[in-house]
């Protein structure tokens, strides 16, 4: 069995993902095999300090997550590492000692706020040979993986619209907060190898539009105003797929996906395409910030 460590309490995954993987206060349905956390460990948080203390409660008291007094402590006490921290800011300082030691780590969506940053980490991990994994739970919606399974019979994706909800924090600013969640439903269905974004930004709202290396487009809703929800249009050669998507599964998805990172040190994605999605976001915020002019994406 795998031993996993949790760094930092600030968001509800931390204990969502500590139930599945433990097989604690969750339905048999949403259970994942293979691994299991066994030690915590929690700084302060600048977005969403309200969730430490309960999700510490939890943790220790009803699931039998064991603290450490620092990070480091977990070295040699655990198989993997889990980054659950909501601000990407810190994500680099929390990773870094464990892909430093050769452990798996994953983090948890945004990967970082600074592309520098993403390009650090994915530099940290090829150097001491550190399988890394980041990832939106959308990225492994039941409803994606449906189209991605099913090419033949729809033709392959040659565009593709998304939409979630969109709120913001300075701390994580633009698609880096929420928007998230739709760029990496994009980056799924699309693939890497976007080249350029424009951004239409309004308080309410924000549309971008990416244009890729091999002249197909993408776009994403990100929504601050009215109804919200998930969902894509897929436009492929033979069918346009449309998808309202469900969240039932998608922090089971996602750990098996994690699980099988930690178990064979492959990932479902390269971690190219993770920093190409960090330049994405930083190419959008400056568009959007001049009126929607074409940015091109730098990633080297």
């Amino acid at each position: 069995m795998i031993r996993l460590g949790i760094i930092d309490f600030d968001s509800s995954h931390c204990v969502e993902f500590s139930r599945r993987l433990n097989h604690v206060n969750i339905s048999e349905d949403q259970w994942v095999d293979g691994a299991r956390v066994t030690l915590g460990w929690t700084g302060p948080s600048a977005i969403s300090p309200e969730y430490i203390d309960s999700s510490q409660k939890e943790l220790t008291e009803k699931i039998g997550v064991r603290l450490v007094d620092k990070p480091q402590d977990m070295i040699g006490q655990v198989d993997g590492v889990l980054i659950e921290s909501n601000d990407g800011t810190v994500h680099l300082e929390r990773a870094a000692p464990f892909l430093a030691a050769g452990l798996p780590v994953f983090i948890d969506k945004p990967f970082t706020c600074s592309l520098d940053h993403a390009k650090s980490l994915a530099d940290l991990a090829i150097r001491n040979n550190a399988p890394l994994l980041t990832a939106s739970s959308l990225r492994y919606a039941l409803e994606v993986q449906d189209v991605k399974e099913r090419t033949n019979e729809t033709g392959a994706v040659i565009g593709v619209h998304t939409h979630s909800p969109c709120s913001l924090h300075p701390r994580n600013p633009g698609l880096f907060h929420y928007g998230i969640h739709a760029l990496e439903t994009l980056y799924a269905l699309m693939g890497p190898g976007c080249e350029a974004v424009w951004t239409v930004w309004r308080k309410e709202a924000e549309v971008v539009v990416g244009v890729w290396q091999d002249g197909r487009m993408g776009s994403i809703r990100g929504i601050r105003r009215g109804t919200w929800g998930f969902g894509f249009t897929a436009y492929c050669e033979k069918q346009v797929v449309h998808a309202v998507i469900e969240t039932d599964y998608i922090y089971r998805e996602l750990l098996k996906n994690i699980v099988t990172m930690f178990e064979t040190g492959q990932s479902s994605h390269e971690i190219s395409e993770s920093v190409e999605i960090v330049a994405f976001v930083e190419a959008a915020i400056l568009s959007g910030s001049n009126g929607g002019v074409r940015i091109p994406l730098e990633t080297t």
